[in-house]
């Protein structure tokens, strides 16, 4: 049977999904992930930038602008809080004024492999690094008014870098010791999120849906330098060069999106989505120390050169904005025609305005990207794999850091899966399960670039959509 065949219930009880949800997300949100990756670009700005849509998306190139998973919902897009008026089907909407719409559960978790080339070195340096993606909850309160809240990551710092050198006197030229400098970091930023989005009925045809979302962007980064020096005779105290910095903010974003009904197969849907910017308030510790190394204590400090605690300051998140559209044929079952949809999206972030404590970073520059995508859903046949939903996309861009004012272009290309799940439980007919897969292939930076680096990233999440704790009614 379609997915698109689903049993509508008389009334939902809210109060109970939110309460099974917010459990879900604190369960999920939190649970231990490894991490070895070691990125030398996150260094500059926020750090790595992680990818702002779900799974399903990602495996479409990141197009979300234009995307709301009607007419069946089954996935959140979170990036857009105009979609999430759409949490009810568009047949589901227009009969019925009760929220009996679907509430959502929304998952995924990245495995990422690095590689790191430096041009004209055929030497490669590998990691890998598995944490979760998100974890979003979407609850339709009426016919067209959908709430949605979970948590994600926005950018992640992990970096360990050794390097050593012989110093030279640079008056006899003659060579005095060996010194090894470790340079690390850590770090990243989360955003918990609470959106809701309303959509309008234009006559017959034509619908334009409207969503706002209120986020809380907090983080740190934990930047240090240590350098030692290496000689036989002569003992001398490790340095330590370390700025710790927190922070956090709320965040303004909103979208909107106008789905027209182009004819009796084809709809057309333009959305747009962006957030404000953020002065975000930072805390600064300043620490300049010699130290030792312990294997059971770790880095002992011997004495305190400088030492500044809990220096207050601001820094500014740069406002974005995204552009797109999507082009949907709907399933026909008597045309016997297949559901596909292709978007293209246009994104802007103005990493301009960013500034640490009033200075600017010259590492970050605005940047643009171009993405384009698309699915197919073949005409449902018997076999498992006819009802699968197939993606393909590709992405473009400049990546907004810039190091010794050379563009590090960015390109990734995607593919992804819709597996849906078979549903035995007789009792939940309307229950609707599917896994989203999504592999992606990222080259970041050429040979004009201190390093290259490529990435492969498989993502996987999990949609479980439903009308749950619905109240049972008797005749």
């Amino acid at each position: 049977m379609p997915l698109a065949n689903l049993i509508t219930p008389k009334k939902i009880n809210v109060l109970g999904v939110f309460r099974f949800s917010l459990s879900v997300l604190l369960t999920t949100a939190f649970l231990p992930a490894f991490s070895q990756d070691n990125s030398p670009y996150s260094r500059y700005g926020l750090g790595d930038m992680v990818p702002a849509t779900n799974i399903n998306l990602r495996g479409m190139g990141g197009i979300a602008a234009g995307v709301n998973d009607a007419p069946v919902p089954l996935s959140i897009n979170y990036s857009n809080p105009a979609s999430y008026s759409f949490f009810q089907s568009y047949k589901e909407a227009k009969s019925n004024k009760l929220a009996s719409g679907r509430a959502i559960l929304d998952v995924g978790i990245n495995l990422d492999n690095r590689t790191l080339v430096e041009p004209n070195n055929t030497d490669k340096f590998g990691t890998s690094n598995l944490l979760f993606s998100h974890v979003q909850i979407g609850v339709p309160l009426r016919r067209n008014w959908g709430l949605s809240f979970g948590i994600r990551p926005v950018a992640r710092v992990s970096y360990k870098i050794t390097s050593n050198e012989r110093l030279v006197d640079p008056n006899t030229g003659q060579s005095i010791d060996t010194a090894t400098t470790l340079n690390q970091g850590d770090g990243g930023a989360y955003l918990p999120n609470l959106g809701m989005g309303y959509k309008f009925y234009i006559g017959k045809n034509n619908v334009i849906a409207l969503g706002a979302s209120v986020g809380y962007l907090f983080g740190s980064k934990d930047y240090s330098t240590r350098r030692f020096f290496l000689n036989d005779t002569v003992s001398y105290n490790a340095g330590n060069y370390q700025t710790k910095t927190s922070y956090g903010n709320l965040l303004f974003s909103g979208g909107l999106q106008y789905m027209t009904q182009l004819n009796k197969d084809f709809l057309l849907t333009v959305g747009a989505y962006g957030n404000v910017g953020s002065n975000l308030s930072a805390s600064q510790d300043l620490i300049r120390e010699t130290y030792f190394y312990d294997e059971n204590q770790g880095y002992v400090r011997i004495d305190s050169v400088y030492e500044e605690k809990n220096v207050k300051g601001k820094i500014k998140y740069p406002s974005s904005y995204t552009i797109g559209f999507v082009l949907r044929r709907q399933l026909s079952l008597d045309k016997k025609q297949s559901d596909w949809l292709v978007g293209v999206d246009f994104a802007r972030n103005n990493w301009d305005e960013y500034r640490v404590y009033g200075q600017a970073d010259p590492t970050v520059k605005s940047n643009w990207q171009l993405r384009v995508g698309g699915q197919l859903r073949p005409v449902p046949k018997p076999n498992y794999f006819s009802n699968v939903a197939y993606r393909a996309g590709f992405f473009y861009g400049p990546d907004y850091i810039q190091v010794d004012n050379k563009k590090l272009n960015t390109f990734g290309a995607s593919l992804g899966l819709g597996l849906p799940l078979l549903n035995y439980n007789r009792m939940s007919p309307g229950q609707a399960t599917m896994i989203n897969l999504s592999f992606e292939f990222i080259k970041r930076g050429n040979n004009d670039n201190a390093l290259k680096e490529n990435m492969f990233r498989i993502s996987a999440g999990l949609s479980l959509s439903d009308f749950w704790f619905v109240k049972k009614k008797y005749d």
